[in-house]
């Protein structure tokens, strides 16, 4: 829809959010009209550089041709159904996903959270049905984050966020160990424990990637005590980190793993695959989803991960994120420039990244900010180094405007 045929004027459109709308966003003051390639458009034709994706969900481009054209033609067919009968979509979708990672069973979800309670409950219910009701105890890592449902929240290592305060307790059977330490989730294993789950690049908590040994010494710790590692891949999922899921760059194989966001090119979904072993322990009754496997977002998703298969988008979200990173330590205040792929943060030696984001909006570039001192860039893997080098020309003013106002408020006290 566009605002000119509406009836409505930005400010009345705007209005109208504000009075029925429950927001727990900061908002923009633009809307958000279309969308092509590497831009996102407002209601009067103005560019925006987005380097946030849609928040890591339009991988292939905003608004791919392959991704749209999916959608169009589905639509003129099926656009939902009980699950029950067989889908096209649902099916070619789900060879795609199992041949390219190696995996042997999906169940589809609608997003992110949902995933992920879905691999929280394939994982206790295999526990309860090979060792018993008390094998349900699962590790996260602190600073992690694994959605905002109540198993998803309980799982996320922050009980001291707003992610968690207010909506306490929270669902027992969790405990968390500091990230990249393995003698630290080592040391949380009782005879409870069942899995292991973590991100393989923390994105919420500050872009931090997991260490190859931190990887495969988890790997390790699970086959040891006959625990599951559980992956979510969320965020890094689908060519983020330079391969179609980030476990592959390291070479250790999860037993399950999540999965949303770029899976749909823009459309909702999410899954959890799994191996045999492990998707064995749901059956009919278990778990279900009215909307998950829905065939438009099943169309969506086999042309947008065709996309991102078919043209190496991989390869690219390698090299543009090294050469971002590169050219982030350039930049003055940074204190280091981290990250894996096109998953990539920085971080600031003062508290400047809300202002940051801020005068990139100013300047027409989308970025994100993480607390005080991290700003992070999630950008379409079609991203050229043209682009970053303009809003590297971008961040360098809003980084030494941001600095000189800290300053000056320090200064005065």
């Amino acid at each position: 829809m566009r605002l000119k045929d509406t009836g409505f004027t930005a400010q009345e459109l705007k209005d109208i959010v504000n009075k029925y709308m429950v927001e727990t966003y900061e908002r923009y003051d633009f809307i958000a009209e279309h969308s092509e390639g590497m831009y996102l458009y407002d209601e009067e034709g103005n560019a925006y550089l987005d380097f946030y994706g849609g928040v890591a969900v339009n991988s292939p481009g905003n608004r791919n041709a392959r991704v749209m054209d999916a959608i169009r033609d589905q639509m003129e067919d099926i656009v939902h159904t009980f699950n029950y009968p067989y889908t096209i979509p649902q099916a070619l979708l789900a060879k795609k996903i199992c041949d390219t990672i190696g995996m042997d069973k999906i169940f589809y979800q609608n997003s992110g959270t949902e995933a992920n309670e879905c691999m929280i409950k394939m994982a206790r219910k295999y526990g309860v049905d090979h060792y018993g009701p008390e094998r349900y105890h699962i590790i996260t890592a602190k600073n992690g984050f694994h959605g905002r449902t109540y198993g998803a929240m309980s799982a996320t290592g922050q009980p001291d966020n707003e992610i968690q305060n207010g909506f306490k307790p929270m669902l027992p059977g969790f405990s968390y160990a500091e990230y990249n330490n393995l003698e630290d989730f080592a040391s949380k294993i009782t005879r409870n424990t069942i899995a292991i789950m973590i991100e393989p690049v923390q994105g919420e908590g500050g872009v931090h990637p997991a260490t190859q040994q931190f990887m495969e010494g988890l790997r390790r710790l699970c086959d040891e005590n006959d625990m599951l590692l559980l992956l979510d891949e969320v965020q890094t999922g689908w060519g983020r980190t330079g391969a179609p899921m980030a476990y592959m760059s390291y070479g250790v194989k999860p037993d399950a793993v999540s999965m949303a966001k770029a899976m749909g090119g823009g459309m909702p979904i999410g899954a959890c695959c799994a191996s045999s072993r492990v998707a064995k322990s749901l059956g009919a009754g278990t778990h279900g989803s009215t909307y998950g496997g829905h065939p438009l977002a099943c169309a969506a998703g086999y042309a947008s991960i065709s996309e991102i298969l078919d043209k190496d988008l991989s390869g690219n979200a390698r090299e543009m994120g090294g050469y971002m990173m590169k050219q982030l330590s350039r930049l003055p205040h940074v204190r280091e420039a981290r990250g894996r792929g096109l998953l990539v943060g920085c971080e600031y030696d003062i508290p400047i990244a809300a202002e940051v984001k801020h005068g990139c909006l100013e300047r027409m570039a989308l970025i994100t900010a993480i607390g005080d001192s991290v700003n992070r860039m999630i950008p379409p893997l079609i991203v050229t180094k043209k682009q970053i080098d303009e809003l590297m020309i971008i961040m360098r003013d809003s980084i030494n405007d941001a600095a000189a106002r800290y300053m000056e408020l320090r200064k005065a006290g």
